[in-house]
């Protein structure tokens, strides 16, 4: 991928927000100087300086803009209401989650009370009937504080990035309506996908299969999600680019079927991914995703050449203006180093892996797989102290069935509605294939030191890889001037040479 200028003003931008999550700006003198900044860099004549000042003045004023978004998301109305209970109405905005003692999902508060806060919360109901996602619920509840850090895990301060600052409880609820509006849409498509792609299934392969469609692993049993976590395959049940390739290249194929112009089917296109994405939610790897895939319908209906860098410098903008915490998301470091690492990472290791005996396409899962591995690895590190092992060679043999069983899914909801017998069929093929993914989780989970906890071993794979990095750089140097023409290698050697005299010299 090559760096480009608005490659360079749009981390600027980005850079600018995120500086908010360290320090907040003063907003009015911060925009100001942006604004002279601007002023400067479209009146210079110095192409040099008006790219340092606009990069500077986007840089500002995204600090600005970020600080407000913070100051936003860290006011609430609820807060200083935890221990009290009053009558209130709330919106379910994602399925409930079943954990030990409670159902919990992020709601929106309507009201509680004689207020009408519109702020989200955490909320608790008991075991039992869960309520769908999009119900508008009527109960009776009491807000308490969310919980310190515990096990590893602060839940206070993990709302808070999320604009969350008290949980409702309530021990009764009931179904009053569902929101509307294009949240509702959204709620709809997700419902649709949660039954028709996966009819007539049940236990494991069914939650397999919804955590490939919809990002959801709450099917699980814990000892699976654990062997998907260790194997290093559970990026496969998070909704990512791939979901968002094979719902825009089974659109435009569909159309082609079908026999209509190519704009009507980008068009297509662009409708199927801003579906998909209203469905599975607005998880950073799926606006990520889903912005990349938009700005290429876009692009070819304007006739503009694709760059894959516009689309993730624009995402990575997106979610921080609209949330700069997000940086500090896990989901976002994985989504973008990993997205990093296939641009930077993995055509090297592709072509370091030529003249073995690889298919092409196993080359590339290979090179991707462990490029996305050595990426995301310290990340995994800092945020859940275990770094898995066996990436490559399980998403090597897990790499097949995914793109197949996320495309059948889909073929089983577009059919379930006029043919229920044949998408019942469909679907249980298709539960063959998450059978398979769960055997590949299980088997590569299960293997003995498949992952990492322990500072000390982290410490030693650290050691390895700078140490294999160090080597694979200078073997790729050594060779690249064995290659040279011999008056050229004489000149590298003469420098190589002179290099620890003129550090003596200074």
């Amino acid at each position: 991928m090559t760096v480009r200028l608005p490659h360079l003003l749009g981390c600027a931008l980005c850079a600018g927000l995120a500086a908010a999550d360290a320090a907040r700006a003063a907003v009015v003198p911060t925009a100001l100087a942006a604004a002279l900044l601007l002023a400067l860099a479209a009146a210079s004549e110095d192409a040099r300086l008006a790219v340092a000042a606009a990069a500077l003045a986007l840089a500002l004023g995204g600090w600005a803009w970020g600080s407000v978004r913070l100051a936003a998301l860290d006011r609430s109305v609820l807060a200083p209401r935890i221990g009290t209970a009053e009558r209130a109405v709330v919106d379910v905005l994602e399925p409930p989650r079943r954990a030990t003692f409670e159902l919990r999902a992020r709601a929106l508060v309507l009201r509680f009370g004689p207020l009408r806060p519109h702020e989200p919360v955490l909320l608790e109901l008991p075991l039992g009937r869960a309520p769908p996602q999009g119900a508008r619920l009527a109960l009776l509840g009491q807000l308490r504080a969310p919980r310190g850090s515990s096990n590893g895990f602060d839940e206070r301060t993990w709302l808070r990035r999320h604009g969350v600052h008290a949980v409702l409880q309530a021990d009764t609820w009931r179904v009053v309506g569902r929101r509307g509006g294009l949240a509702g849409v959204g709620d709809r498509l997700h419902a649709w996908l949660a039954r028709d792609a996966v009819p007539g299934l049940a236990g494991e392969r069914r939650a397999v299969l919804e955590g490939v469609v919809l990002g959801e692993d709450e099917g699980l049993s814990a000892g699976l999600r654990q062997d998907f976590r260790a194997s290093g395959l559970y990026h496969l049940l998070a909704v990512s680019g791939g979901n968002v390739a094979v719902v825009a290249l089974g659109t435009l194929w569909l159309a082609y079927l079908v026999g209509v112009s190519r704009l009507a089917a980008e068009a297509g296109a662009l409708a199927a991914i801003g579906g998909y994405v209203l469905a599975v939610g607005a998880q950073p790897s799926v606006v990520r995703a889903g912005v990349a895939g938009a700005l290429g319908s876009l692009a070819w209906l304007a006739g503009r050449q694709r760059d894959a860098g516009y689309a993730l410098v624009l995402g990575a903008v997106a979610l921080l203006a609209w949330n700069p915490y997000t940086l500090l998301d896990p989901g976002f470091q994985l989504s973008f180093a990993a997205v990093l690492a296939i641009f930077f990472l993995a055509p090297r290791i592709a072509r370091a892996l030529e003249g073995y005996p690889l298919s092409r396409g196993l080359r590339e899962t290979v090179a991707i797989s462990a490029a996305c591995g050595l990426a995301t690895a310290p990340i995994s590190w800092f945020q859940f102290q275990q770094v898995p092992l066996v990436t490559v060679p399980a998403n090597a043999a897990a790499a097949p069935a995914v793109a197949p069983m996320l495309a059948l899914a889909l073929v089983c909801a577009l059919v379930a509605p006029v043919a229920p017998p044949l998408a019942t069929g469909i679907a249980w093929a298709n539960g063959w294939l998450a059978a398979y993914l769960a055997a590949c989780a299980r088997l590569f989970g299960g293997l003995p030191g498949a992952q990492i906890r322990s500072p000390v071993a982290a410490a030693g794979l650290a050691l390895c890889l700078l140490g294999a990095g160090a080597y694979a750089w200078r073997r790729g140097r050594s060779r690249a001037e064995a290659g040279l023409p011999p008056h050229r290698r004489r000149h590298a050697e003469d420098r190589a040479r002179a290099a620890p005299a003129a550090g003596a010299d200074r």
